[in-house]
């Protein structure tokens, strides 16, 4: 690649082939040379084979990763860098001057945001600190006690992702039950409503540039299977106040919320990251890779926060990646 090139590197890629396309997508868009790599631990990752080139890592809690992430950057003419799993946001944070030293725009929010999203019971802090609507957060014990308690009510880890552990809970038995088996339980009022997701672009700056609203209508194993955008100015607007209050906002920011019948707003959860459901966003117009690598490259591509396609419906199915043994050995 020669000096001009600009190559991208999303880590832990896993099973995001559709987002390693939208990025190879982007780079063609703007006329860019550059490649897409993916780095993972094992060979046997799909969006490893679906990038331009995979790249073994060590692991994200090796001491060694991040030296040899920047190693890796300068080796290959990475000139961007979008990791994709929550535990490497808080890792790589305080280092987005060491890359930005080397000319590499690292796609991390700043440490303060990495780690209020590491736990829900900060992330609901966060809420009501800047007056946001959050579901309340109850004492299981107390709810034991009142013979009277009004289910259902809501459980899940603090610290949990993917909605590992989530669970409805309708009874008294059942809320025992995962109180006493669920670490780091936190038990919240049981919202009813329409569930979205806010995919929510933050430019290099922290400034919210698009709000893309996602009804998330069925999900499988946490990830959206079926979804929808909605253009809600209200919705919009919301996701716009939260993540603006944010500090040191930067790149794709999942924000997920009930909105109930009487319209009202309640938030649960900010990952500052792109979601497994972005695929249906960027399907509707909302060119995120693409205006990201616009910006380090110091152009201002034509950016606005409705210009995507309202009512676009994503149903999603299994697909697959075949390699030889030899590939993944």
């Amino acid at each position: 690649m020669g000096a001009g090139a600009f190559s991208v590197l999303l880590t832990s890629g896993g099973r995001r082939v559709a987002l390693v396309r939208e990025f190879q997508a982007a780079l063609k868009a703007l006329g860019v040379p550059g490649r897409v790599l993916v780095a993972d631990l094992r060979r046997n990752a799909a969006a490893f084979h679906a990038a331009d080139a995979g790249v073994l890592v060590p692991r994200v809690t090796s001491p060694e990763y991040v030296p040899h992430l920047l190693a890796l950057c300068e080796r290959e003419g990475v000139r961007m860098v979008v990791p994709l799993i929550d535990t490497e946001l808080h890792l790589l944070a305080p280092h987005r001057e060491a890359f930005a030293a080397k000319g590499i725009t690292l796609v991390v929010s700043s440490t303060a945001t990495t780690e209020l999203s590491l736990d829900k019971r900060t992330t609901r802090d966060f809420f009501l600190t800047h007056g946001f609507d959050t579901p309340a957060v109850l004492d299981a014990a107390t709810i034991l006690a009142d013979p009277n308690a009004r289910y259902p009510y809501f459980l899940k880890p603090s610290d949990g992702s993917c909605s590992v552990g989530a669970t409805r809970i309708d009874d008294a038995e059942s809320l025992a039950f995962h109180a006493r088996h669920t670490a780091n339980a936190m038990v919240q009022e049981f919202v009813k409503g329409e569930e979205y997701t806010l995919d929510v672009l933050a430019d290099l700056t922290g400034k919210v540039r698009c709000v893309v609203p996602r009804l998330r209508i069925e999900t499988r194993a946490g990830e959206v299977s079926k979804g929808m955008t909605v253009k809600d100015p209200l919705l919009m607007e919301a996701g716009r106040r939260v993540v603006e209050a944010l500090p040191g906002a930067m790149g794709c920011m999942t924000v997920q919320l009930f909105l109930t019948a009487e319209r009202a707003v309640k938030f649960i959860e900010i990952n500052p990251r792109f979601g497994g459901g972005f695929p249906l966003a960027a399907a509707a117009g909302a060119k995120y890779p693409e205006w990201l690598i616009a910006w380090a490259l110091g152009r201002e591509p034509e950016v606005a926060m409705d210009a995507w396609t309202d009512g676009l419906v994503m149903l999603r199915y299994d697909d697959a990646v075949f390699v030889q043994k030899s590939e993944i050995s």
